[in-house]
């Protein structure tokens, strides 16, 4: 792009610093120096753009440039480590009392419930004290705990700890992302340890909210909404997902229409296109028509907002639409680069975090790729019939899309939907008339037996848009599954991109030779990141607390995993380990529950051969109390929860290098075995505190 383009949109160059910032901000914010070095930077750059501001020299004007450019950076840096930095609290080791707030509604898991509460103050012997942070709560599956609500307020006594991360390999971060929510702490809460405060009640706006959501819930019961049907009506009209099914999830995310389920930026753009042309008659009657069109606009879109309960992405699509309507307003372009550019720098501006939610990234750079490519896109082919045309078009921008969310649809979600084309196609337009045909049906609840009759014509599009999605699903090659990007793959597929579009926008034979040499560099750099990540035969222990597990890997992607209980939770396992199994190109290992003999794999009595090497897994008392003549080598010594005894009872029957205690072991049994661990001069490993471990064999 020549320095005229860049020109016309002066809010991406402020934009691209201060998205920098806000990276480099979270990067380096466990570092102590950061925010001293932030503020010192930040004050130097303002000063010195205020006085280039006012030098009257020409030549000098790139200076100042640079100066905005270098102030909007550490603006970023400043304002995430801001944020971070909220979110640290302090809180005692030991069980203590709490006073809390429910600020959501609990949501039930497996054996809890899970909820969001600000604690208000902390309560012990010596006095009260006030708090003010947020903890994610785990209350105890029971009657009681069912009926709770957002908006009351609690005496609790637990033990609440900053979040952690397990540290297994290519774990997601956990502990950042509820710090960059502005979350604290976390706590379990067993049934008896909490009691409702009597008369305590806080309808705050956010709880109203979610009442509202919970009423409209209730009325599509009442209209005969139920199962999957009433799940995607809740999911696409107040985005309530509770009562989703992990196969409906699936279903939707293999045909490439689960962005359908998230209540935002499409959602949002249908209901703002409905209102927007039932109101234009308004803005014909000139500025201040406009400006009244506008106003409603902004009125309708944050009462919609707030009947779905104010969450976060309808929050960020909300946002982003009211400053289109706003640009409107004042006679700009209402939809373009630069008012795209303005409403992620205010949003970012206001909330840094929000740069790290996935959706606020794939509905900008959706938006982004729409307008600049889909252009070029459609003229591509021409058509002349108006249905073509039609068709065409909705083609056209699902494909724009598609490129500009793919990378990053790839590097979180490690699919790619091979029929997106033909999904968005049908999906797109039958959302389109579900979500004016629901409006209609809210409309129409004075008129109850108008209303039923609509609620039948929606009931039966939904079970049309089911049965569609789940065709697709089954078609062949429907999706590629298991594919793995690093974030600078990402960064580099972004850039071939942009050369692409540009290249296709100019023609120039230059810069077709520097796209095709982008795209061989890209290539050899993926290819020598797969070879360095080839798998490697070794042996690996994971911090799963409850899923003790020896997994034996092979070098041609085969592997074995050893479950050593038989109530394990392989579930939390998988799930926590994908990432590092996509990474090192595994097949779906095989599942050992029993003493086995295979080629290269023999499990007899819990002891486990592989290459040449010897695990012990210790979680019961078999070997207490046993000696033999001469005792038995094993490399590894697993402890694992059900050993009661000694470390020097172990000694009697076997001989071992190393101690890998599994984060099944309680506090008590970790700390005492370690002592013996270090009373022995035995070489060990704590699973809870180091994480997950790999030795190559």
């Amino acid at each position: 792009m020549n320095s005229f383009y860049i020109h016309r949109y002066p809010f991406i160059r402020l934009l691209i610093p201060w998205i920098a910032g806000i990276f480099c901000g979270d990067h380096f914010f466990d570092r102590s120096w950061a925010p001293l070095c932030g503020i010192l930077f930040f004050g130097f750059f303002a000063a010195l753009s205020f006085a280039l501001y006012f030098l009257k020299r020409y030549s000098l004007r790139w200076c100042f440039g640079i100066a905005i450019s270098a102030l909007c950076f550490t603006g970023g840096w400043l304002g995430m480590t801001g944020q971070l930095q909220q979110a640290v609290c302090s809180f005692p080791k030991e069980e203590t009392v709490y006073r809390v707030l429910i600020t959501d509604a609990p949501q039930p898991k497996e054996h809890t419930y899970l909820c969001q509460a600000l604690l208000k103050e902390r309560r012990d012997t010596a006095g009260i004290y006030p708090i003010g942070h947020t903890a994610v709560l785990y209350l105890q599956q029971d009657s009681s705990a069912s009926r709770l609500k957002s908006g009351d307020e609690l005496l609790i006594s637990a033990r609440i700890s900053p979040p952690l991360n397990n540290r297994n390999f290519d774990e997601f971060d956990y502990a950042r992302f509820l710090m960059r929510k502005g979350i604290s702490g976390t706590g379990y809460v067993a049934s008896g340890k909490w009691i409702k405060c009597d008369g305590m009640n806080n309808f705050d706006l956010k709880s109203v909210a979610s009442s509202c959501r919970r009423n409209v819930v209730s009325l599509y019961q009442e209209l005969g909404f139920n199962g999957d049907e009433l799940a995607v009506l809740s999911a696409l009209t107040i985005g309530d997902k509770t009562e989703l099914s992990d196969s409906v999830r699936e279903s939707y995310s293999v045909a490439g229409a689960s962005h359908i389920l998230a209540l935002s930026g499409l959602h949002i753009g249908l209901l703002y296109t409905m209102i927007f042309f039932i109101l234009k008659p308004i803005a014909r009657r000139g500025n201040i028509g406009r400006c009244v069109r506008s106003v409603f606009l902004l009125v309708l879109l944050w009462t919609f907002a707030f009947f779905t309960g104010l969450s976060p992405s309808v929050v960020r699509s909300v946002s982003m639409f009211s400053i289109l309507t706003m640009a409107d307003m004042v006679g700009r372009e209402p939809l373009s680069l630069n008012t795209l550019a303005v409403a992620a720098w205010l949003m970012l501006f206001c909330n840094p975090a929000w740069l790290f939610d996935v959706g606020f990234q794939l509905s900008f750079l959706a938006v982004a790729s729409i307008l600049l490519i889909q252009k070029p896109i459609y003229h591509l082919i021409t058509v002349k019939s108006r249905i073509g045309k039609y068709v065409w078009g909705l083609m056209s921008v699902s494909i724009a899309a598609q490129i500009g969310t793919a990378p990053l649809v790839l590097f979180y979600f490690s699919r790619f939907s091979m029929h997106f084309l033909l999904t968005n196609l049908v999906v797109i337009p039958l959302i389109t008339i579900i979500l004016y045909a629901a409006v209609v049906m809210l409309l129409l609840t004075p008129f109850s037996w108008l209303q039923i009759e609509v609620a039948g014509g929606v009931k039966k599009l939904l079970e049309g848009l089911n049965f569609f999605v789940r065709w697709v699903e089954r078609l062949p090659c429907a999706s590629i599954d298991g594919i793995w990007l690093y974030q600078s793959e990402v960064l580099g597929i972004y850039i071939v991109i942009a050369l692409l579009t540009y290249y296709f926008m100019n023609r120039r034979y230059r810069n077709l030779q520097i796209c095709l040499f982008s795209i061989l560099l890209m290539g050899t750099y993926h290819a020598t990141l797969y070879w360095l990540d080839c798998p490697q035969t070794s042996l690996v222990f994971y911090n799963v607390r409850g899923c003790p597990a020896v997994h034996c890997i092979k070098s041609d992607g085969q592997s074995w995993i050893n479950y050593m209980d038989t109530l394990s939770n392989e579930k939390r396992l998988k799930h926590m380990t994908a990432n590092y199994w996509k990474r090192h190109h595994l097949l779906p290992p095989q599942e050992i529950t029993a003493d086995c003999r295979h080629a290269e794999l023999n499990r007899q009595q819990q002891i486990i051969s592989y290459h040449g090497c010897r695990v012990c897994v210790i979680n019961d008392n078999r070997w207490r109390n046993k000696s033999t003549v001469s005792p038995l080598y094993i490399q590894y010594l697993y402890l694992c929860k059900g050993y009661d005894g000694h470390l020097e009872e172990l000694a009697q029957v076997f001989s071992f290098s190393y101690v890998i205690l599994d984060a099944s072991l309680s506090e008590y049994r970790k700390h005492l075995l370690e002592s013996e661990c270090k009373k022995s001069g035995l070489r060990f490993i704590s699973l809870s505190d180091e994480g997950s471990v790999r030795f190559l064999l």
